[in-house]
């Protein structure tokens, strides 16, 4: 059902059983996949390719020009998975040249009320972004994140599978998967051992979750002395092997 206020492109390419409110805008060079919804007010611009049965609530902006002073009218783009569901007021910007030319979204996520996601950033699956959080350029996000009300990312942080941010803070390093950080300052508080209980982690690899997490954040080691000393377990379990990895990778450093 299409409303007859809705604008749409004539080059815009839209799936069955979609759902277009009234005075939403579909621009140029947009895909929007089965069964999404758009509720009322939903502008998206294109390039944007949109995945079957996400929901857009109203006054959601997607795939909109960047907030990037460099940016220069490139042609760039947005890809959106399946089954997620934006809230009112969020918005979704397309890349830049000076990354990928790309912001990807990945599928099932929830991003709540007035959350931003800038350009260039990489989101996984399963993903909850809570009301009001900044997601700055180039930000790495990987499956299973929740990332608390009002946080700030700074731009080109990484933030690892699992892993939960508490309300209110400002997350300046990477983020290894698993943790959970809270407070302003971001101190981990240890591993996110209800969220990996509900995930079907088996109860031996969360205990050597836990015992990476010390090795990482308790024993006074330097990340290059926890890489060492978790190579034997990495060897044995894929949580500590993904930990190990994040910490190889992390080009910002990690929190502490």
């Amino acid at each position: 059902m299409i409303h007859p206020t809705a604008v749409i492109s004539e080059s815009a390419t839209i799936g069955e059983n979609v759902t277009i409110g009234p005075f939403c805008v579909v621009d140029d060079n947009v895909t929007i996949g089965d069964g999404c919804i758009l509720k009322s007010h939903v502008v998206v611009r294109g390039p944007t390719r949109i995945g079957k049965n996400n929901k857009f609530y109203q006054f959601s902006s997607i795939g909109e020009d960047c907030q990037d002073k460099k940016y220069a009218g490139e042609p760039t783009e947005l890809v959106i998975g399946d089954d997620n569901e934006f809230r009112e007021g969020v918005t979704v910007h397309r890349g830049t040249i000076q990354d990928n030319s790309i912001t990807i979204i990945g599928s099932r996520g929830l991003f709540m009320a007035n959350a931003h996601i800038a350009h260039d950033c990489v989101l996984g699956d399963d993903i909850i972004i809570a009301n009001n959080v900044a997601v700055a350029g180039h930000v790495h996000i990987d499956d299973f994140v929740i990332v608390g009300g009002a946080t700030g990312i700074h731009q080109f942080c990484k933030i690892g599978a699992h892993a939960f941010l508490g309300a209110g803070g400002i997350i300046l390093r990477d983020v290894p998967p698993f943790v959970m950080v809270s407070g302003q300052k971001n101190i981990p508080q240890g591993i996110n051992s209800e969220g990996l209980k509900r995930r079907g982690f088996a109860k031996e690899e969360v205990l050597e979750i836990k015992r990476a997490y010390k090795t990482i954040y308790r024993e006074g080691n330097t990340v290059d002395e926890a890489i060492e000393k978790l190579a034997e377990s990495a060897d044995k379990f894929d949580g500590v092997a993904l930990m190990v990895k994040f910490l190889q990778d992390a080009k910002r450093g990690i929190i502490r």
